[in-house]
């Protein structure tokens, strides 16, 4: 177990239970959940597909589809660093049929960047487990003039705003990944945002960009192609599938952690039946050997956590990377 999964899965509960219901409202509420699922379950990815939120959410889709016996299909919703998915997600109706698989860019650290969203990020939310973490790759192509880190950084300071960076959007992990290691090295890039991780691991191939920090859901066939060049890992540990690839941290710059972490929503209000069934489901599923197996290719570290491990971990993020947005006065581009 890594020191990430054993911090998230061992947080303090924190969760505020829902509102209670009416008694007619809790009764048809219950009888509806009884017969949970009777037709198609959409699965919301506030992103384009491609990219490590939609892996994860078609990996989890189809396992719950062959469990309950229902199909559960991607709805892929991209836009506003994912705000325009869970915009639609709050606007659900709460009755099960409707989730969404949101990274950690979009849940906890897109409301520090925008001044107004169009839901309510504290309540319009049922959450309801998280289901895996990883950490990325800082990549540049291979034939890059910036062949470590610190060549990098010294090429960063000698041309300041010469070194630019792509993201899948302004706000996500791998944005202010890159803003943090910047916060910490005390240079400035440029910020280049695109639709998806997995285009802005093209412009970085392209030369469009400098580098790009790739989720290891990306990043490894391309690293074990050579078709990108890794220069740091951004995990509290070195991955198993690269493990020449030194950390950040290792490489001078102790304390440094940035992942793109996945976790289950539910519009609020959803049942407390359908929330706890789809937490079991979705834990045993995360947690099984044939995703584990199937994950770990990727470095890609499967949780499994309840709704009650949920609320701190969720915390905890807003707190990190909120402080560094206020700091270095991010804003939506």
């Amino acid at each position: 177990m890594t020191p990430t999964r054993r911090r998230l899965l061992q947080a303090a509960p924190a969760l505020a239970g829902a509102a209670s219901l009416p008694m007619g409202v809790a009764w048809a509420q219950g009888r509806d959940a009884a017969a949970w699922p009777n037709h198609a379950v959409s699965v919301m990815v506030p992103f384009a597909p491609g990219g490590s939120t939609d892996f994860i959410a078609r990996l989890l889709a189809q396992e719950l589809s062959t469990a309950l016996g229902q199909q559960f299909v991607v709805d892929n919703r991209a836009g506003g660093s994912g705000t325009v998915g869970m915009a639609f997600l709050a606007r659900a109706r709460p009755d099960g049929y409707t989730l969404g698989v949101v990274p950690n860019g979009t849940f906890a650290m897109a409301p520090a960047m925008y001044d107004r969203l169009p839901y309510d990020n504290s309540n319009a939310f049922a959450p309801i487990g998280l289901l895996a973490t990883n950490a990325m790759f800082l990549c540049v192509e291979p034939n890059s003039p910036h062949k470590t880190l610190a060549a990098l950084i010294e090429a960063s300071r000698a041309r300041p705003g010469s070194i630019t960076f792509a993201s899948a959007g302004s706000g996500v992990a791998n944005h202010l990944g890159p803003e943090l290691l910047q916060d910490m090295a005390g240079v400035q890039w440029l910020h280049v945002p695109y639709r998806s991780g997995a285009a802005g691991v093209q412009a970085v191939i392209a030369k469009e960009t400098t580098l790009s920090f790739v989720d290891s859901v990306t990043a490894i066939p391309y690293l074990r192609d050579r078709t990108l060049l890794a220069l740091g890992y951004s995990g509290a540990e070195r991955s198993p599938q690269a493990p020449d690839v030194p950390t950040i941290a290792e490489l001078g710059y102790p304390g440094y952690r940035a992942s793109t972490d996945f976790g289950l929503f539910a519009p609020a209000g959803t049942p407390q039946p359908i929330l706890q069934r789809l937490s079991e489901e979705s834990r045993r599923i995360m947690l099984s050997a044939t995703t584990k197996a199937r994950l770990e290719p990727l470095a890609i570290d499967p949780v499994g956590g309840t709704p009650e491990q949920f609320a701190p971990y969720a915390a905890g993020e807003r707190t990190k990377w909120g402080e560094l947005i206020r700091k270095r006065n991010i804003k939506p581009e």
